[in-house]
């Protein structure tokens, strides 16, 4: 099978599907252009399938090029055979390949080496072949040499037998079955190597078979392994184990060497083969864990972006504090900033008349009509303030608390420091929490998507990977909603497909100095943003100034003149729908020169021009008042948000300041494998309360049987 077939396969997408897909992403084509103009191409193959297709690719090639450094390697030692290399060419799998390239591996001095240096290797193969009645003490007296320092026949007989035990140690078939055993018979053990296991006490005394660990639990156990809280490790029946490793190398021989070689491979596993394996399969659960993480990472990234802009309002961000005040910034419907102050409603000062004077003024002065409260430290007694100030403007006044996770970050930036060099830190922090409310999309794109705060552990997962990850799902949610080239940031227009940061800030730089651009053609003029850069970007930027209407929708440039034989062969936008419907969409996409998808496409955007879909989803859940923990009881039923989805469930904000967990039994009737499957960062979900726990301040909730 070749590698466009093991493709197809495993994502279960036709050949030619990948075929055109691979052609596309080998020629440069971007994965949100191909997704949204090259759907006749790839049959309409949609941007997490294409994300799935350019890494599966990746790591198929990956393993090509391993596969074919370890040939070379085999042949420039002279060691290839004709078997080695078929093995070679069907090892599937990279832990396959290393096993194969075990035995030809450069290693430091071992006691094999320095027993082969004294020349005991004949004697290890003598012994290893199993046969003879002559005992293995017998042939190794004739391998004595004290100038090698080989004094007696029992020196010969260990060098031997240490020979013995890296051969077996180096057997693919020997490493392939142990570790197949152990995948399906082992177990991860942690138990506590501190007296206060404190938050890791649930791995204090832990076991689960290898087969079944979760993610989230190897994250954890790891960590306190790291924190040496925890004591961690691989167990399984070595008996079993060993018995695994004689069928493959202890032959059923009267010859007395048989005995010896079972010694060996004793040996061998003991203190080769299942410290290498232990190893190799603790890095496996990590790698799968982190994978899993960095999965549930991106899904909940995705929704975050993507939640409803809050348009039209004025919005005042409210990022609190305790000594040093919490700060204000009021924003207008464009994200311009429009006020700024510091009120002390919190301890140590405690001035909540005073500052609910200054925030009374604010809110008639520019008609606030929302505000974004962050929830990090004193966000509760913030929120207890607002909620009571705000019962006064009989809820024409709502709030919203907003995750602020990465908004300190932003604002010690130098990207912060250049968009508000007359603010301060903190005060940058307010406009970030006001504008996340507004417009998250455009707002949390300033941020490292890592320090935004939905997943779990994503301080323990691979940078590299994670980053690539995340910095796809922006990309694809940008490139989804598109940006007016005349208002975005340098940020966001690093996300456009083709551009980076690079191009974008040349468009910024060429709009300072030459005003707004009056039409998509003239990004040709943007220093360095070259043909194929303007082929990837052109339809995901708007340009609203431009005389050619086009110009402000999803309609690609290339695609311009079928757009207008549409209109002129319909006779107008009023009369399009009709237009299509009578006609067929495939005889109008015939006589356009376009396929059924790109026509699809065009009909939406030119009823819909410069269409938002966050405006399809519900809009953010607001509140005017907040309930205190205590006041929950039991079989209570609530509105909520989900504020983060993970492994094990989904923490859901009911309005009282700490998040409700809904475990995943409780998410749903039907079994699920992820919670995921039903929840997203966002939506808007009915619980009810099950257990409170006020000391620990934990809300244990239910979607089941509301």
């Amino acid at each position: 099978m070749n590698l466009l077939e093991q493709l197809s396969q495993e994502l279960n997408i036709s050949l030619p599907q990948v075929e055109a897909a691979v052609k596309l992403l080998d020629e440069g084509n971007t994965v949100p252009f191909i997704a949204r103009y090259r759907k006749e191409v790839t049959g309409s193959l949609d941007d997490t399938q294409l994300r799935d297709l350019a890494e599966r690719l990746q790591s198929l090639r990956n393993l090509e090029k391993r596969r074919e450094e370890i040939r070379a390697s085999i042949e420039e030692q002279g060691a290839m055979t004709e078997e080695l290399a078929a093995a070679i060419s069907k090892a599937a799998t990279q832990s396959a390949l290393e096993d194969l390239y075990q035995p030809f591996k450069k290693k430091r001095r071992t006691r094999a080496s320095v027993a082969r240096e004294k020349g005991l290797e004949p004697l290890a193969q003598e012994i290893f072949e199993q046969t003879g009645m002559e005992t293995a003490l017998s042939r190794a007296k004739r391998f004595i040499d004290p100038e090698k320092g080989v004094e007696t026949p029992e020196d010969a007989l260990a060098g031997a037998q240490d020979i013995i035990a890296e051969w077996i140690s180096d057997n693919a078939a020997v490493r392939g079955a142990l570790r197949l055993h152990l995948e399906r018979n082992a177990v991860l053990r942690s138990v506590a190597a501190a007296e206060d296991a404190g938050v890791y006490a649930q791995y204090a005394d832990f076991s689960t078979p290898l087969s079944k660990a979760a993610g989230y639990q190897v994250l954890a156990i790891n960590r306190g392994e790291r924190e040496e809280i925890l004591k961690t490790g691989i167990e399984a029946d070595q008996a079993a184990c060993l018995n695994c490793v004689e069928r493959l190398t202890v032959k059923r021989s009267p010859s007395p060497s048989v005995d010896v070689v079972r010694e060996a491979a004793a040996d061998a596993l003991k203190r080769l083969l299942y410290p290498s394996m232990e190893n190799e399969l603790r890095a496996n659960l990590t790698d799968n864990a982190a994978e899993q993480a960095i999965r549930v990472f991106g899904l909940n990234l995705r929704p975050l972006l993507m939640q409803p802009p809050l348009k039209g309002r004025v919005v005042l961000g409210f990022d609190p504090a305790y000594r040093t005040g919490c700060k204000l910034a009021v924003v207008d419907a464009t994200g311009k900033v429009l006020d700024t102050t510091v009120i002390y409603p919190t301890p140590p000062q405690s001035k909540t008349e005073q500052a609910a004077a200054t925030l009374r003024t604010l809110i008639r002065k520019h008609g606030i009509t929302a505000i974004a409260i962050g929830n990090g430290t004193a966000s509760k007694e913030s929120e207890i303030f607002v909620s009571g100030l705000l019962k006064e403007f009989g809820g024409k006044v709502a709030y919203m608390v907003v995750s602020e996770a990465g908004a300190s970050v932003y604002s010690a930036s130098k990207l912060g420091a250049e968009e508000f060099p007359q603010f301060d830190v903190s005060l940058r922090s307010a406009v970030s929490i006001a504008r996340r409310l507004q417009d998250p999309l455009a707002e949390l794109v300033k941020i490292d998507p890592k320090a935004i705060g939905v997943g779990q552990y994503q301080h323990d997962m691979p940078a590299k990977k994670l980053d690539e990850t995340l910095s796809a799902v922006v990309e694809d949610c940008v490139n989804a909603v598109g940006v007016d080239v005349n208002t975005a940031s340098v940020s966001l227009l690093s996300y456009i497909a083709g551009i980076g940061p690079a191009l974008a800030k040349n468009i910024v730089a060429y709009r300072e100095e030459n005003g707004h651009f009056t039409s998509r053609k003239e990004l040709m003029k943007v220093p360095k943003l070259g043909k194929k850069a303007f082929e990837q970007a052109a339809g995901f930027l708007r340009v609203s100034e431009s005389d050619e209407p086009l110009d402000n929708t999803g309609v690609h440039p290339e695609s311009y003149k079928a757009a207008k034989a549409l209109l002129k062969a319909c006779g107008g936008l009023d009369k399009l729908t009709a237009y299509v419907a009578s006609q067929g969409e495939s005889a109008v996409a015939e006589a356009i020169g376009v396929g059924v998808p790109t026509l699809q496409d065009m009909v939406k955007e030119l009823l819909k021009p410069g269409r938002d879909p966050r405006d399809e989803l519900p809009p953010p859940m607001l509140r005017s008042d907040l309930m205190d923990l205590s006041d929950l009881k039991p079989e209570m039923v609530m509105e909520g948000t989900v504020r983060n989805v993970v492994d094990f469930g989904a923490f859901v904000d009911i309005g009282v300041h700490e998040d409700g967990l809904v475990h995943i039994s409780r998410i749903c009737d039907r079994f699920i494998r992820h919670p995921s499957e039903v929840l997203h960062v966002g939506d808007v979900v009915k619980v009810k309360v099950l257990e409170v726990d006020v000391k620990r301040k934990r809300i244990s909730l239910t979607m089941k049987g509301i």
